[in-house]
């Protein structure tokens, strides 16, 4: 984490930027489309009687078949569908139970769905196509799904005590949708992408690029708008990544992060930042969010902070975290990876498809 190259990624880059901040201020006056209402096609089911998928029983392919052809008719896309599996999943283990728990005695179906009214019938609710249907009309309507984490996505509908009840079923919808689908597509690099999955190890575009350090003050930035193999291009690129954008022309770039003119810059106003986009920040690490360092913190520079990105979360309270620059010469400017206790970093500032969890 040491090195002066933190603040003068922004102070040698922005003459560079000049003329992309004409177009950035041009493209932020453009409505932007949901990063994941595109999430790939809806897609159809197809299952016969001799199709198996590792780990899961014939009735739970043909549970996860049904909700993804009631998704189909709604014209949901490949996540919803997903989300919708995920859902029954962590629900009911994608069987149709004719009984609650103590919390809902009355809960029934593949979704567990609630005798109050709004999910029809006794028989509705035992129906895996009628319930499948419910659900989706109604992850429909809450407003922005699309942008959230699939377990929050999920949580709007069925408002379970825990909103990331659902995360630890999110690989095993995506298994089974890309199993049952009926046609062929990629997860990797697109707005399908897992959220927080995106990228193995050091998989940053430019790692082969000169630093500033090498070539000296005329150095290019990076089509992101930071020197190569600094860590705030890493994490920017982290960011892209994550939000659907793998190549140019990047949606998240220095010049147009934020909308109030100022650049992004180094790490040590990363955390300003965000707060300017109203991004949420937090104190607890989530796959996929940016570590940010304030001066000094966890051995940071003292001038210039740092910032990585969290790479897993284990159960003993630390985590992993990956990045660029934060290892002393000769290493530095290259891919590192740290388990780091939770309370070293100054904060974590998550993505709009992250929530903290409470």
């Amino acid at each position: 984490m040491r090195g002066r190259s933190f603040a003068l990624v922004t102070l040698i880059a922005t003459p560079i930027l000049f003329f992309g901040l004409i177009l950035s201020m041009l493209v932020l006056l453009t409505p932007l489309k949901s990063t994941a209402a595109t999430c790939g096609p809806a897609v159809s089911a197809v299952i016969d009687v001799n199709f198996k998928v590792h780990g899961y029983t014939g009735e739970q392919l043909k549970n996860a078949a049904a909700i993804m052809r009631a998704g189909k008719a709604l014209d949901l896309s490949l996540r919803g569908q997903m989300i919708s599996v995920m859902v029954s999943l962590g629900e009911s283990g994608l069987r149709v139970l004719d009984y609650g728990d103590e919390p809902g005695p009355d809960s029934r179906g593949l979704f567990q769905q609630r005798d109050n009214g709004a999910w029809g019938s006794y028989a509705d609710r035992m129906d895996p196509a009628i319930s499948a249907t419910n659900f989706i009309k109604a992850l429909q309507k809450s407003e922005g799904w699309e942008l959230l984490e699939p377990t929050i996505a999920g949580n709007k509908v069925q408002r379970n005590a825990d909103p990331y009840h659902y995360e630890k079923y999110w690989p095993g919808a995506v298994k089974l949708v890309q199993a049952l689908s009926d046609g062929e597509y990629s997860l990797e690099g697109s707005d399908c992408a897992i959220p927080g999955k995106s990228g193995a190890g050091d998989d940053y575009p430019w790692k082969d690029s000169p630093t500033w350090m090498q070539v000296g003050a005329g150095a290019a930035a990076s089509p992101l708008g930071m020197f190569y193999r600094e860590c705030v291009d890493f994490a920017l690129w982290r960011v892209n990544q994550q939000m659907g954008s793998t190549g140019e022309p990047f949606k998240f770039l220095n010049g147009n992060f934020r909308q109030d003119g100022q650049g992004l810059g180094s790490a040590l106003t990363w955390k300003a930042g965000w707060d300017a986009k109203g991004w949420p920040t937090g104190s607890i690490p989530r796959v996929g969010a940016v570590v940010w360092y304030a001066p000094g913190a966890g051995g940071a520079d003292p001038t210039y902070g740092h910032v990585a990105v969290v790479k897993e979360v284990k159960d003993d309270g630390t985590y992993v975290e990956e990045g660029y620059n934060g290892n002393p010469p000769p290493d530095d400017h290259n891919y590192y990876t740290r388990t780091v206790s939770n309370g070293v970093p100054s904060a974590f500032l998550y993505l709009p498809t992250q929530e903290e969890k409470k």
